[in-house]
This record gives structure tokens, sequence and C-alpha cells, in this order.
């Protein structure tokens, strides 16, 4: 009898769907991915790993079905999604069909097709939106002020529907903002790495940004999604903030940046007056107390170690993309 577990992974050729691959693979498991378009262009993590890629657009139910009638999948990540970032506002009808709906269309396939897979939700601390006490944990007040936190709350309130309805192991994990060197190049964290990386290398020589003393919880992908793994190994379906519990401003994260290269920021970065927020008036900050005791997880790559990891990352691709091997 064939004891191998199946994963089915929605969106792993996203950031977060690279780094789990790669730790349920190293793991034993059969792994499964959907992506819009199955191709060249994925993360790096996904190079050579024993990965079956199937199409799904996030919109497709009958798609859907057949891909969990054909796999019967263990576990489900759903991870399918528009970006955060600067495109929380770009399309909210879009957005409100993949994020939202989307969710409710892997709930319904897996009550349909495969109802003892279980299932984690890969939720987002926009869901809290406009806090009024720091920090966040699974009982905070959810008001989302974007298309993307608002789109991810209607996805958690599904899973606890289907989960109190139908008895479905399906739970959702409230990650707040975790990076690492496969992050797009439209959040700020890459944006600067790259920055520090090209100014090092004489590609650029100048880097705008907005306010340097907004702050964030920012962890390491990889230890999300391990969180996630837990989650969906736990006993019952429970959801949980899964955090650092450590706030950095954008302007630790350049220092570190630029400092990994031997540069001081403030000689490269400057604010750019029109790109500059409100600050929140309360810190958004989560607290993962409970996942921490009742799952065992605990953050273990630091802010400053992924920055740097970031930034070394983005030398070796500038490196080789311009033949400048041995430079800097």
């Amino acid at each position: 009898m064939n004891s191998t577990r199946t994963a089915l992974i929605t969106g792993i050729t996203g950031q977060d769907g690279s780094h789990l691959a790669e730790l349920l693979s190293g793991k034993g498991y059969r792994v499964v991915g959907t992506s819009r378009a199955p191709g060249p262009g994925a993360p790096a993590g996904d190079a050579g790993l024993p990965v079956e890629l199937v199409t799904w657009d996030g919109t497709d139910q009958d798609a859907l079905d057949r891909i969990f009638a054909a796999y019967v999948p263990d576990e489900c990540y759903n991870l399918a999604a528009y970006t955060s970032g600067a495109g929380m506002y770009d399309d909210p009808v879009a957005i409100g069909v993949v994020n939202g709906l989307g969710a409710v269309r892997v709930l319904e396939a897996i009550r349909r097709r495969s109802p003892a897979t279980r299932l984690v939700q890969a939720s987002s601390s926009e869901v809290f939106g406009r806090v009024a006490s720091s920090p966040q944990d699974e009982s905070t007040p959810r008001i989302p002020r974007s298309p993307y936190g608002a789109a991810k709350l209607y996805a958690d309130a599904m899973v606890d529907v289907y989960r109190a309805r139908y008895g479905l192991f399906a739970c959702s994990a409230i990650l707040f903002n975790h990076e690492g060197p496969r992050r797009g190049p439209g959040f700020v964290t890459r944006k600067v790495t790259r920055a520090a990386a090209a100014i090092s290398l004489g590609l650029e020589r100048t880097l705008p940004l907005g306010n340097l003393d907004a702050r964030r919880d920012w962890g390491y992908a990889g230890d999300y999604v391990r969180a996630m793994w837990l989650m969906a190994r736990g006993r019952a379906p429970v959801d949980y903030v899964i955090a650092t519990g450590v706030t950095h401003s954008v302007r630790d994260l350049c220092e570190f940046a630029f400092g990994q290269v031997g540069l001081d920021y403030r000689d490269y970065v400057s604010e750019d007056s029109s790109a500059v927020r409100p600050a929140e008036p309360v810190a958004l900050v989560g607290d993962s107390g409970k996942a921490r005791s009742e799952l065992g997880w605990v953050p273990e790559i630091t802010f400053k170690r992924m920055i740097e990891m970031m930034v070394e990352n983005d030398l070796a691709q500038l490196r080789a993309k311009g033949g400048l091997e041995g430079v800097g």
C-alpha cells in the first residue's frame, strides 16, 4: 500500500508556493501544484523539484473538481491569490473573484470530491485593517480597509462556515508580512534589497522611497509556510496568527540592506513626499502566542538575516545578468 502523502498547492509558482513545495518534497510528499499558466518563470526554489503542475485559473469550478477527484490530496494549501502590496486596490472585482470566491471553490471541491482533505487557507494581516489595539491576535476585530483584505476576510468566513456546516478540516493562517529572496519586485523589501545590490555594482545611483519610518512585522517566508504545514498536521482545524511579534521600519530595512554591501543608505535613499502614506495610528504587529504554544512553531530566520539573504540573492542575479561576476 502506498503511504506517500499527497499535497495540493494552489498558486504554487509564487513565493510561498515554492517554499512550501520544497518543504513538502523534502518530507516525502507527492506535491501537485496549480498555476494559471504553468511554465517557465517560477521562483528558483521550484527548479529540480518533483512537482506535478496542473492548470487552474482560480475561477473554473469543474476543472478544480476534476483535480480533486483525480488526486484526492491529503492536504491542500490555498495560496492562489492576486498579490497584496501595491496591487491591493488595482482590480477589486478580480481580487474578489480569485481571493474570495476562489477559496470557496476550493472548499466546494473538497466537499464534493475529497472531504477528508485537510485545507489551510492562506489569509492575511490585511483582514485586520483599521485596528484599535496592538498587537493583533485571533480575537482582534477584523475591519479590512482594502479590497484585498475584504476578499481574504470573506474567504476566512467561508472557511469557518464549511468547517461548522460540513465538518471539513479547514483553517486559516493569518499571515503577517513575510519576505525572502523569492519575493516579487513590487514589494518594498525587494525594491530596497535590489537597489542596494544594483547601487553597489554601479548599475544605479539612488532609491526614492515613501515614509522611511513606516513599520511592519516582517518575517521569513520559509518560516511561515512551515507554520501552515504544522496547522495541516494539527489535531483540530484551528485558525492561527503567524507573525514574529517584532516590527522594523523601512529605515531599518535600508540600513541592513545597504550595510550588507558596505554602503550607508543615507547617501543613496531619499524620501519621496508624493509616495508617503499617513502612518497607522496603531501598530500592525502580530501576536502568534497561540501558534507557538499549540503548534510549537517559532520563527527561525531573523529580519536582519533575511535581508542579508535577499541582498546576496540580488547581487548574484545582477552579476549573472550583466556579466559582472567578481564585481563588488
